[in-house]
């Protein structure tokens, strides 16, 4: 449901959003205000646009596609994306069916071509992309047309047809391929749900033929010739040529094939695994007869196979072309599961190169790593048509330009060092290292200026606790989703974090010993973990893995409480939980802090069932002074629920949050779907404009920088608020002046709070003048709070400079 902004008198809001992701807490620091109505523009309404304000230093590169989201999965086509006459990069990742777009544009300087992500392309995609799907042009007008999964494992095609500007449109032109059999019937052309097959001339008759292992077992290779009239053909007719193309079958052994017409084949059965293929033709040795190279689920070889026959219609393969050290013996493919192939441009110079990704459906069972799994073969032939000379380039194609760590990726913000600007901890699902798969947090301090920011990668295993935990490598240390919060209202940030041990889930804590505004001190010999409150059946924490937490002042008490995402059904209730702070009562013992307030906190729906996966943050994205909640879950979706504490039991929703530049538009997330997708949000405002930024963690193991969009100002504030006349005097101050004065029309008592919501200094006696000491203070926005003894609160920022 779409909630709109602002209506009556506008004017600009002196108020400050605080951000709760993460342990950065949002305060209410206006008076109520009117609730936000239904906005009917893209004009004048609340949205997010993707953008980044921050860059992103690994070792000594500057990631140019930083903020990307990661890849995992990618399934590589080119194609013209804005009708600019040069050839784009698509890439389909199987594991989330996410669609990722990138244009071909000028190098840094104009020298040269590179990659630019460029998000608002994908949604010229089908929403419904699964499995797989590539790009090939089957009716020779030069825009390639998309041949994607169907369920049942049948093949379906959409038609490139050109739009507006010529940008590319999606039509369905056939729901299911087919072919004739025996007496007449028509049978689907099915290739089951997890080989990917090659779509490409074989016959050497300028149509679109299909090569696919059996859709039973994938225990021999299918050839469908392109049956279509004309001269390009087209898609309307198929026969199938044999059952039993090039006379080859994989045995279980990932190297291990049978050959010959008598040979008996194989079963290829691999325990807890697919019998899926991945295959792509190319003629590897200049005769003129297309190999193949064949790509297998649970093996992480690309087996080469030269094509021994009379023609490629009539291909035959025998043991000795068959090599798994392809493209080289010292250089050999090696993924840790399933690779697959692709032959596209990849570095400008008009030949294509070899692009090869795994493409398994999720990592639950391998439990690999996901990073740098993309690789580039660089093809040094004279042109198109010579026969590929392909060596390693690049270990991590796009991935390497991401921030990517590996898999389900959680970011939180706030100062870890103490120089007053906001740094990065990200951290993950889990990662293969030395043999240990275990999560870890990522630690990216920020080297920039309070305008600018610009975060470097300190350690990828931030507190050591990654290799604490591999010292017991039978316990599983897991999904690690962390926050910064000041737990303990001493105005230092701790550190919570989620992780599941392989049977139980727990919120744990590390209190900061270190004072306010000084780099944190956190020791993981002194963690502890929120204990349940209350007996079995009443709403107790819960410990599922993927439990997510954010902090923020609820009943605006003062004291930090506790929103959880969780997929628990052992307790009552639903996906958003809201766990109180027991307040003063409970600062001696942290373990105890939170009790349950409401088990299914805004009655969170999706489609009428609860979302799965849920991931919660809290800031005043739309700038109206009032927290909205905001929430990711498992389906990808982004939902956002305007000043949720005004709201009744059951939140209002809208999806449509993220502004196409090509459609003018709102639209809901694309951030994909799938079995087992974990997905978080997070908030800050990096570059102090009072405008919190969102990222979201993606399970493909990146963060998506949006930038907020709003098209109105703030109504005027109630007269009750402009009773008070705050005034804050120098504004902004200087090291010269580093005392600011407050005054209001009443007595007022003056809390003063900087950008991440926590508490600097404070004067709780009700009087019409206040003297703040800004002395220490690093530079930075601060916000002023003037609270009289009805209540009626004022703010006004403060420049500190």
């Amino acid at each position: 449901m779409c909630i709109a902004l602002f209506t009556g008198p506008q004017a600009v809001c002196l108020m400050l959003s605080f951000l709760s992701r993460c342990g950065l807490v949002l305060l209410l620091v206006g008076a109520l205000l009117p609730r936000p109505t239904l906005a009917q523009t893209p004009g004048t309404q609340f949205g997010f646009a993707f953008g980044s304000v921050a860059k992103i230093v690994q070792g000594t590169d500057t990631l140019a596609q930083a903020w990307a989201g990661g890849l995992n999965t990618p399934q590589f086509s080119s194609i013209d994306l804005n009708a600019d006459g040069q050839p784009d990069l698509y890439a389909f990742d199987r594991e989330t069916t996410r669609s990722y777009t990138f244009l071909n544009v000028a190098g840094v300087g104009g020298v040269g071509r590179r990659w630019q992500y460029a998000p608002d392309y994908e949604r010229i995609f089908p929403s419904d992309l699964s499995s797989w799907a590539l790009l090939r042009d089957y009716d020779c007008d030069g825009r390639p047309d998309l041949f994607t999964y169907a369920p049942g494992g049948d093949i379906r095609v959409f038609h490139n047809v050109a739009g507006a500007n010529g940008l590319p449109t999606f039509v369905l032109a056939n729901n299911q391929l087919s072919y004739p059999i025996n007496n007449g019937f028509v049978s689907n052309l099915n290739i089951g749900s997890y080989n990917l097959p090659a779509i490409q001339d074989v016959n050497g008759d300028g149509r679109l033929d299909i090569l696919t292992y059996d859709f039973v077992g994938s225990t021999v290779l299918e050839l469908y010739l392109n049956a279509s009239t004309g001269s390009c053909g087209g898609i309307s007719s198929f026969t199938q040529s044999s059952n039993y193309w090039g006379q080859v079958s994989p045995c279980v052994d990932c190297t291990t094939f049978q050959f010959g017409a008598g040979a008996t084949a194989c079963q290829a059965f691999r325990p807890l695994h697919s019998t899926g293929h991945s295959v792509l033709l190319l003629d590897l040795n200049g005769d003129g007869k297309l190999d193949l190279l064949d790509g297998r689920d649970n093996c992480p070889q690309l087996t080469r196979l030269l094509n021994s026959g009379t023609s490629t219609v009539e291909a035959s393969f025998a043991a000795a072309g068959a090599s798994s050290g392809f493209p080289s013996a010292a250089a050999p493919v090696s993924l840790p599961v399933f690779p697959s192939a692709y032959f596209v441009d990849a570095n400008f110079d008009g030949v294509p190169d070899l692009l090869v990704a795994p493409t398994m459906t999720d990592n639950s069972l391998d439990r690999v790593s996901m990073r740098h799994s993309v690789r580039l073969y660089q093809n040094a032939a004279a042109n198109a048509t010579a026969t590929p000379n392909l060596s390693l380039t690049t270990d991590g194609f796009l991935q390497n330009d991401m921030l990517d760590v590996s898999e389900g990726a959680m970011p939180a913000f706030g100062d870890i060092d103490g120089d007053g600007l906001t740094d990065m901890l990200v951290g993950n699902q889990g990662d293969l290292v030395n043999g240990y798969y275990r999560a870890s947090i990522y630690y990216y301090r920020n080297v920039g200026t309070a305008k600018k920011p610009v975060f470097r990668l300190v350690t990828d295993d931030y507190l050591g606790l990654a290799a604490a935990a591999a010292l017991t490598p039978t316990v599983k240390f897991e999904t690690l989703r962390p926050a910064l919060v000041d737990l303990n209202r001493d105005g230092a940030l701790d550190l919570v974090y989620s992780v599941y041990n392989g049977t139980t889930n727990r919120l744990n804590y590390i209190l900061n010993t270190s004072g306010a505004g000084q780099a944190v001190a956190l020791s993981p010999a002194r963690a502890s973990y929120f204990r349940p409150q209350g007996a079995a059946g009443t709403g107790v924490l819960p410990a599922r893995q993927g439990d997510t937490p954010a902090f923020f002042d609820v009943d605006g008490d003062g004291y930090v409480d506790l929103l959880l995402g969780t997929n628990d059904v052992a307790e009552a209730g639903g996906t958003l939980r809201y766990f109180r702070n027991q307040g003063a009562a409970a600062q001696g013992n942290i373990d105890n802090l939170f009790v349950l307030a409401n088990n299914d906190f805004g009655t969170l729906r999706a489609a009428g069932a609860r979302p799965s996966g849920l991931a919660p943050t809290v800031a005043d994205f739309d700038g109206d002074g009032r927290p909205d909640l905001l929430t990711v879950d498992g389906a990808g979706t982004v939902r956002y629920y305007s000043d949720f504490r005004s709201q009744g039991s059951s939140f209002l929703e809208r999806t449509e949050l993220v502004y196409n530049t090509l459609s003018n538009q709102y639209e809901p997330s694309r951030l994909g779907q799938g079995y087992v997708l974990r997905f978080a949000a997070a908030a800050a405002d990096l570059n102090h404009d009072g405008s919190p930024e969102l990222y979201v963690g993606t399970e493909t193991g990146g963060v998506i920088s949006y930038l907020a969009r709003r098209g109105t100002v703030l109504a005027a504030r109630p007269a009750a608020e402009q009773a008070l006349a705050l005034s804050v005097y120098p504004n902004p101050t200087t090291p010269a002046t580093p005392t600011a004065t407050v005054e209001t029309a009443q007595a007022t008592a003056v809390r003063l709070f900087d950008l991440t919501g926590r508490l600097v200094q404070q004067d709780a006696a009700l009087l019409r003048s206040h003297s703040l000491s800004l002395r220490g203070l690093p530079p930075g926005v601060y916000v002023v709070q003037a609270t009289a003894a009805d209540g009626t609160r004022a703010t006004q920022r403060l420049a500190v400079e």
